[in-house]
């Protein structure tokens, strides 16, 4: 016959699953800082598409036969930027040397290849977290 369990060892047990609680919740945070900074990772060393001229091309063709005038072509976390996306948030005219990675890869080619060809390019915070500015909306204006 078992004994009934005493206070001390109920104690033990209390803690022991506690701490493996814990353990559990650290390992979480770990889990999504790491594929946090992995996506980030990708994001700073992603390279415009080969045949980004044709996906540009059927991308504004097809908005264009659908009435739009403009098109959301990028969206990153405003913590990309250099500068927590502040000169984007405050419509600084040099927001664009606080672009980082891909979008600063993106916004290189808007300036050699679409903004000759009459093309604008309109960025912006388009959420606010906490009051803090979370994503950067990139759209592609024309007519």
């Amino acid at each position: 016959m078992s004994g009934i369990l005493s206070p001390k060892e109920l104690s033990l047990i209390s803690s022991a699953a506690d701490d493996a609680k814990v353990n559990e919740e650290r390992q979480e945070r770990e889990k999504k800082a790491k594929q946090k900074k992995e996506l980030q990772d990708a994001f700073m060393s992603q390279e415009l598409h080969p045949e980004v001229r044709d996906r540009v091309n059927q991308a504004v063709r097809r908005a264009a036969e659908q009435g739009y005038h403009q098109l959301q072509v990028l969206t990153f976390p405003a913590s990309y930027c250099n500068d927590h996306g502040r000169r984007i948030n405050t419509l600084d005219p040099e927001w664009p040397q606080s672009l980082e990675g891909f979008a600063k890869r993106a916004y290189e080619f808007y300036d050699r290849e679409l903004k000759p060809l009459g093309y604008k390019l309109h960025c912006e915070i388009i959420s606010f977290p906490g009051g803090m500015p979370g994503e950067v909306g990139m759209f592609l204006k024309w007519g």
